[in-house]
């Protein structure tokens, strides 16, 4: 008995410090009943990146600022960069037009065609009234569109073509903004486990089958590598008995032909679990482990067996009850992990490349951690950067993002809670720990209480991978479970206002939603949307339902 509770407690202590960057020190503030505002973690030392903002100006002798026409920018060379976008100065003021760019590959004389970007983002974004909506940082923008790595461009705007009243305005302030993401943390081979880096054998563009349910219910988790703890906390990160699987930054090689297993808790810890070890010691226990697993020293959050994830749930401390932020959702009493753990159905925890592994500049954030009351569904979006990315270059395409979201764009974080790429890797998205109620900026209206999860590409035309469907339904089958929602089931949820629901009107849910579902737009893209029913079968499957 000795053994299987200081087993048990190993496993707890090491599990809680392998909650990804931004979880760790908010659980622990909330332990000692701290603001959460006032327990953000310091920002991350400097990394490397830029943008290059550049005014756009008339094309042709119609155009003005501010006026109808053809706005952009002829040919030109310019520092390299990976991704474009197009910002504005009123949030408020719609571009009813289209927005076209092409690119030369860097060291080349290669020019791309020219290649749509995606006008409509405005529903991409925090609830009107909330404090992120209401700030005077925000601007006007498209979505993103990732190019890959090039050193020249050429842009055009034009406005729609009018009616009796003629052409509408292209909003005042166009600029064009070029972000490179910069170098990404270095690999450490010896410690981390490699990423998946191509898409499995699902779905690719145009090859849907009539067996694509099976596929995704029945798909194994991404392949990697075992992971080797740091020197000097192995004994205390994993039991003897399990090996944790897990995901990290850009990797070179080839994933290992057979995944490793998820780690585990003694079958006689799970027979007869302790009860929750005072505060003190469980302090004291974390105190233990190597300093390498502080905050900003983890790449990645392993993997867990259904069991042991139930297990470390009554170990979590309690999520306090906080009045809502943006006004969209009635208070309700938050569930403690213990509540969460004694429901039947939690799907097993997935393996998380957190922010420190896809390399976030935490500098550039806002440094409060701003949270709703619970979780009771998750929207599901396309990134609508395009699909001209692999997977090793997915950590470059989420900096690129994180870096237009907030500095173009002017959003407190990267939108999303999650992001997941065409090989199924899972990433930690916006800041304040992935097992917590984050705030999101991802569903204008519904933010409140629920989760954004991307897949990056563009799914309007493009059959998703099978690998990112199956990734949708295991995260949302342990984050919902946490909870206490059925991946089958519906939700209801009071809309803060848009284009399809007034603020105020009470709109029922599936638990694992479209985007569109909440407002007029095409996200997350017609051939997403329709595997969205796969993913809900397939995460209440997950969860033991």
């Amino acid at each position: 008995m000795r053994a299987s509770l200081a087993s048990s407690i190993a496993v707890t202590c090491a599990a809680v410090l392998a909650l990804p960057v931004s979880s760790a020190a908010p659980a622990a503030a909330e332990v000692l009943a701290q603001p959460p505002a006032a327990s953000a973690l310091p920002p991350a030392p400097d990394l490397p990146g830029s943008t290059q903002s550049l005014p756009l100006g008339p094309l042709g002798p119609s155009s003005r600022a501010g006026g109808p026409g053809e706005q952009g920018l002829p040919r030109r060379d310019v520092k390299p960069f990976s991704l474009v976008g197009v910002v504005w100065d009123d949030p408020r003021a719609p571009l009813h037009g289209t927005v076209q760019v092409r690119t030369r590959a860097t060291g080349t004389d290669t020019w791309s065609q020219w290649q749509d970007v995606e006008t409509h983002n405005d529903e991409h974004g925090a609830d009107p009234d909330s404090a992120e909506g209401t700030s005077r940082a925000l601007r006007g923008s498209t979505a993103p569109l990732w190019v890959g790595d090039s050193d020249g461009v050429e842009i055009r705007v034009r406005a729609e073509a009018g009616g009796t009243g003629g052409a509408p305005p292209l909003p005042a302030g166009l600029r064009l903004e070029l972000v490179d993401p910069g170098e990404g943390p270095e690999a450490q081979t010896d410690t981390e486990p490699v990423l998946k880096t191509e898409p499995g054998t699902g779905t690719e563009p145009g090859t849907g089958t009539g067996t694509e349910v099976e596929q995704v219910a029945e798909a194994a988790p991404p392949q990697t590598r075992t992971a080797t703890a740091p020197a000097g906390a192995t004994a205390a990160v994993a039991p003897a008995d399990a090996t944790s699987a897990a995901v990290a930054p850009e990797a070179p090689l080839p994933p290992a032909p057979t995944p490793a297993p998820a780690a585990t808790v003694p079958a006689a810890a799970l027979a007869a679990p302790p009860a929750a070890p005072p505060l003190s010691g469980l302090l004291a226990g974390l105190g233990a482990i190597n300093s390498q697993l502080t905050p900003y020293a983890a790449p990645w959050l392993p993997a867990l067996s259904k069991e042991a994830t139930e297990a470390i749930a009554s170990y979590l401390p309690p999520f306090l009850p906080r009045t809502p932020t943006s006004g969209a959702e009635t208070q309700e009493p938050a569930k403690t992990p213990v509540q969460a753990a004694a429901a039947p159905y939690i799907g097993p925890r997935p393996a998380i490349v957190t922010r420190k592994g896809w390399g976030a500049d935490e500098s550039i954030r806002e440094k409060t951690f701003v949270y709703t009351n619970t979780i009771k569904a998750a929207f599901v979006h396309h990134s609508a950067t395009g699909n001209n990315y692999t997977c090793a270059q997915a950590p470059s395409v989420l900096r690129s993002i994180y870096r237009y979201h907030v500095l173009s764009s002017g959003w407190r974080d990267f939108g999303y809670n999650f992001a997941i790429d065409k090989c199924g890797n899972i990433y930690e998205g916006r800041a304040g720990g992935v097992d917590k109620p984050v705030l999101g900026a991802h569903t204008l209206g519904f933010n409140t209480s629920t989760m954004g999860i991307a897949v990056l590409g563009t799914f309007s035309t493009t059959a998703p991978p099978a690998a990112s469907v199956t990734a949708v339904a295991r995260l949302t089958a342990w984050k919902l479970g946490l909870h206490g929602i059925n991946p089958k089931g519906s939700v209801t949820l009071t809309s803060g206002g848009g284009n399809l629901y007034a603020k105020g009107t009470k709109v029922k849910f599936n638990a694992i939603a479209g985007h569109r579902d909440g407002f007029a737009t095409d996200c997350p893209g017609s051939l997403l949307y329709g595997k969205l029913g796969t993913a809900r079968t397939s995460a209440a499957s997950y969860q033991g339902r």
